[in-house]
């Protein structure tokens, strides 16, 4: 728990684009390079991404951006649809949406890291459930969920 307080907070559209960006950058010290020297991409995804973004967050809050990047983050306040979008850019990987009323949930198949890593970034009233196992030792069926109906 203590691990998780620790952790620096970001927005969920700050940690979609740095989750975008280190995808097309490949190593920590690269994506931090590109940001504090505006080398940027544009962004041609669905999302649209303005990696500008980064480059602000870098020049106003220099430690927690280098933080969030080398040690990890949490996000401030999930949304379900957040959640999907984040799955989808960190890992690649399309999530399932369930949005009827009373049982709004993601629906993914991830492995035991990828399930740890989303454990750790998503906000406070948020849970993941699910097997954790599969036939095949690949990837597990998990449901993130809101704690709270």
């Amino acid at each position: 728990m203590t691990e998780m307080k620790n952790k620096v907070k970001l927005s969920q559209w700050d940690a979609l684009l740095l989750e975008s960006l280190r995808a097309l950058s490949g190593s920590d010290e690269e994506l931090l390079r590109r940001v504090s020297e505006g080398d940027l991409p544009a962004d041609e995804s669905k999302y649209e991404f303005d990696y500008g973004q980064l480059s602000t967050l870098a020049d106003e809050q220099p430690e927690l951006f280098r933080q969030a990047v080398t040690e990890g983050y949490q996000i401030k306040y999930n949304t379900i649809r957040g959640i999907r979008s984040w799955i989808e850019v960190a890992f690649g990987i399309e999530p399932k949406l369930e949005l009827e009323e009373g049982c709004e949930a993601v629906e993914a198949l991830l492995s035991e890291s990828q399930k740890r890593q989303l454990e750790g970034v998503l906000s406070f009233g948020w849970h993941i459930t699910g097997s954790g196992s599969s036939a095949d030792g690949g990837n597990a069926a998990y449901r993130i969920e809101p704690i709270q109906r």
